[in-house]
């Protein structure tokens, strides 16, 4: 009985694995090696019901035991960082490029070269030394409550020069410089947009309308519909997923007149992972559509990068356009951005003590 038992659990992975859409044939030796390692440790810092999807899947088709933590993308990197090449996880899953790329350029990330990264519609949807893949795009941008603005006689922000305005003020939330993604990619954005000085400026002059700095990037969405918050900054999928699965119609989405950025939510492998075959494993599952396809399932509304991959019908009935957004210099931000957080800190002075704790 107990041999019939392991022939019937063998001939059920096989047929887990047929499932396996991808393009390119995932090399068998991988798949033993990553099961014979039999776990793998994942830090996501998607949203939590997409990363336990995705972490199900995975353990799904290929039998190997699957332990997650959620946290935000700046979390992971002072961990990572941290830990110095011992990482505690074997994979970061979600969550916007700029803290990888520094990760990356402190020679905390694994490079790898996907097989599946072949289904990416773009080169500038991957690290090119692999040290990271992009498996979705989300555009920056602003929600608001529109019941609130009409109640308070305001017009809805337009453009990054209205959240200025004194009118606004107590008003916006954002992510905190420190522990967010999000607000990494509003510092790189504001710099590269304007300029270095008069970026920092705006963010400095921005301070002064902010009522609130969140952990997560997707924080201030999340006090949208009720009202906590009356203009939130930040991806606009974060909005929609507000708006279909928690019912808030009172949300309106702002894409900035002028031009915005966008992230690219990545996947990479951390440098010492216990469990690297699994690891590598999880990569090309990553970019498969077995993997991005449950992303609207699970009320993640991002627009895919994979040629192979369903986009979400959600994001286009909201009408916002994943081309329309700024020529992102990738390269700067990499470089940068840990010397641009520390200038806007400085620059704040002594409002930062208080507002941007890490705890």
């Amino acid at each position: 009985m107990k041999k019939l038992f392991s022939v019937l659990l063998a001939l059920a992975m096989l047929v887990g694995m047929a499932s396996f859409a991808s393009a390119e044939e995932i090399d068998a030796d991988l798949i033993a090696a990553a099961q014979a390692e039999g776990e793998l440790v994942v830090y996501g810092s998607c949203e939590e019901e997409y990363l336990q999807a995705a972490c199900d899947k995975f353990e799904q088709l290929y039998g190997i035991k699957v332990t997650h933590q959620r946290l935000s993308t700046g979390e992971v990197q002072a961990k990572i960082e941290e830990e110095n090449g011992n990482p505690s996880a074997d994979v970061w899953f979600g969550g916007t490029t700029d803290p990888y790329n520094i990760c990356a350029k402190e020679g905390l990330l694994l490079p790898y070269e996907a097989k599946n990264a072949s289904h990416l519609l773009s080169s500038a949807y991957r690290d090119a030394d692999g040290n990271w893949y992009g498996i979705y795009k989300g555009i920056l941008g602003f929600m608001v409550n529109t019941e609130e603005l009409e109640r308070l006689g305001l017009e809805i922000p337009a453009d990054w020069q209205d959240l200025l305005k004194e009118e606004y003020k107590g008003l916006i939330w954002l992510s905190n410089y420190n522990t967010a993604g999000t607000a990494k990619l509003v510092i790189n954005t504001m710099i590269q947009k304007y300029g270095h000085d008069k970026g920092i400026q705006y963010l400095v002059d921005l301070d002064k309308n902010i009522q609130v700095y969140t952990k997560s990037g997707s924080g201030p969405s999340k006090n949208v519909g009720t009202g906590e918050c009356v203009i939130g900054i930040g991806f606009l999928h974060d909005g929609i997923y507000q708006i279909v699965d928690n019912g808030y119609d009172n949300i309106g989405l702002v894409i900035p007149s002028s031009g915005t950025s966008f992230e690219i939510g990545a996947t990479a492998i951390f440098k010492g992972a216990k469990h690297e075959n699994a690891a590598k494993l999880w990569i090309e599952y990553a970019l498969s559509p077995e993997c991005v396809n449950q992303a609207d399932e699970f009320g993640s509304y991002q627009f895919l990068v994979l040629d192979n991959a369903e986009q979400p019908a959600q994001a286009a009935e909201f009408g916002l356009d994943p081309e329309n957004v700024m020529d992102y210099d990738f390269e700067d931000a990499k470089e940068n951005t840990t010397t641009y957080i520390a200038e806007v800190m400085e620059a704040l002075g002594a409002a930062a003590d208080d507002r941007f704790k890490t705890e």
